[in-house]
């Protein structure tokens, strides 16, 4: 047996007994449980972050946009008035 089929298997009986273990199942109950204790805290997904991002960033764009059309706008009619 080379050195290389012995980890091999020696990986596979220690996988394989990390699965049939109880710690296979506190990992099951340790991550549902924090699914749920995350769930409670009304929490957003990095993903729902950087789309929310994005929107704000559009957004402050066009209102900065709208500020400098206003103030071009006011400005004529503050001329077009003399």
């Amino acid at each position: 047996m080379d050195m290389n089929s012995f980890f091999n298997d020696m990986q596979s009986k220690i996988n394989q007994a990390i699965e049939n273990s109880p710690a296979k199942d506190i990992e099951k109950n340790v991550k549902a449980m924090m699914t749920q204790g995350f769930a409670k805290l009304d929490l957003v997904t990095r993903e729902e972050f950087d789309v929310q991002a994005q929107v704000l960033a559009k957004t402050r764009a066009k209102l900065e946009a709208l500020e400098t059309r206003l103030a071009e706008l006011e400005a004529k009619f503050a001329a077009d008035k003399d």
